[in-house]
């Protein structure tokens, strides 16, 4: 222990039998990566924080909204149009100013992530798409880093750890191991369009939590090779074994491999580009972001309540490389052309941008503002 009052902070996890002062000061000198803010990241940053981890960094390059509140308990509504990160860790500081907070306002790509993941003991994936879990399952595997997952959905979630070393010999079984093929299109809904109940994030990203200090202490019997899953309605739990599968071909052999690899892409039927007026208006306030209107040139009603430019869908294609922006927020009339000019832009740009398109179009935003004001 550091000190007295170091000592009182985890006295209660101290005098378990089995975890003491070794496991705590394992805990203290541990490095983890938590991979999203949101439903299950809240949970995990703050229990993992509580427990004494000596430095946790954060990623996510989302803001709040008003509809996180109801399942990301670490924010309130003075942080609405903040972004998660520094939200975050201005509430973790004052839970546990010991614990060092590293911030990536970013987001994580294949051109990123290996070096970020250099820094840190165990990665927990907090996500909540497709293309982000295979991804960083990959840079665990050839980076050598656990890997604990977790997902929710309606009233269910789910949990594993991946990529662990066994008995000093054989690392465990990684994600593609027990999901080699990616769902089609509407297979699997995300918590947009499916709904979440919110204390399922919390009861599963505790899950998660819990995981990340056995792995770091050595005590008790990580979900290694396990997928243990839990309904909120009936309270059933269950957990499945899995064996490695050696026909998971596209896992990348090298990190030259890895870089070239485009995880958008072979997920771009699972993408959610579109984001509601909720969503919009806290992206309004956001750096570095560009508001793209591909309505034609003559069409109505006129934008004048954000800045915007102007590039019919028409045109593009052809202007795309003068795009130098790293989010871009495309609108049209309905949301038809703007979301068709979203999946163009992902297929031009690949991971190199956060791409989103309007819900309901430019006329359906400004009917939804016309109420808030009347």
């Amino acid at each position: 222990m550091k000190n007295k009052s170091s000592y009182e902070r985890y006295q209660r996890q101290i005098i378990l039998k089995g975890f003491g002062e070794a496991a705590q000061n394992a805990l203290l000198q541990a490095k983890v990566l938590v991979i999203g803010a949101g439903g299950l990241g809240c949970p995990v940053l703050q229990y993992l924080t509580a427990a004494g981890i000596g430095c946790i960094g954060i990623v996510d390059d989302d803001v709040v909204s008003l509809s996180n509140l109801h399942r990301q308990v670490l924010f309130d509504t003075t942080d609405i149009g903040k972004p998660k990160v520094s939200a975050a860790a201005a509430k973790l500081s004052l839970m546990n100013p010991d614990t060092e907070l590293r911030e990536y306002q970013i987001r994580l790509t294949n051109s990123n992530c290996l070096d970020i993941f250099n820094e840190y003991d165990v990665v927990v994936d907090c996500t909540d798409n497709f293309s982000s879990r295979y991804m960083i399952n990959d840079a665990c595997v050839l980076k050598n880093k656990p890997f604990v997952y977790a997902a929710v959905s309606m009233f269910e979630g789910q949990v594993a750890v991946f990529n662990v070393s066994k008995d000093g010999k054989q690392n465990s079984g990684n994600y593609r191991d027990l999901f080699p093929v990616q769902p089609e299109q509407g297979e699997v809904l995300n918590c947009a369009e499916a709904g979440v109940l919110g204390v399922l994030p919390g009861i599963i990203g505790n899950i998660q939590a819990s995981e990340v200090i056995k792995l770091i202490t050595g005590t008790g019997d990580p979900l290694i090779n396990q997928l243990f899953t839990y309904n909120t309605n009936d309270n059933r739990s269950f957990i499945f074994t899995y064996n490695q599968n050696q026909s998971a071909s596209k896992m990348p052999l090298n990190e030259q491999e890895f870089h070239e690899m485009m995880y958008d892409l072979e997920c771009v039927n699972n993408q959610q580009f579109e984001m509601d007026s909720e969503h919009f208006d806290a992206m309004l306030i956001q750096k570095n972001t560009l508001f793209i209107d591909v309505r034609e040139l003559h069409e109505l009603p006129a934008v004048t309540e954000f800045e915007n430019v102007k590039i019919p869908l028409s045109e593009l294609k052809q202007q795309m490389n003068a795009l130098k922006e790293e989010q871009i927020v495309f609108f049209c009339q309905s949301g038809v052309r703007s979301l068709k000019a979203a999946s163009m832009a992902a297929e031009h740009f690949g991971l190199g941008k956060r791409i989103y398109s309007l819900q309901g179009g430019i006329v359906s935003w400004k009917k939804i503002h016309e109420k808030q004001m009347s």
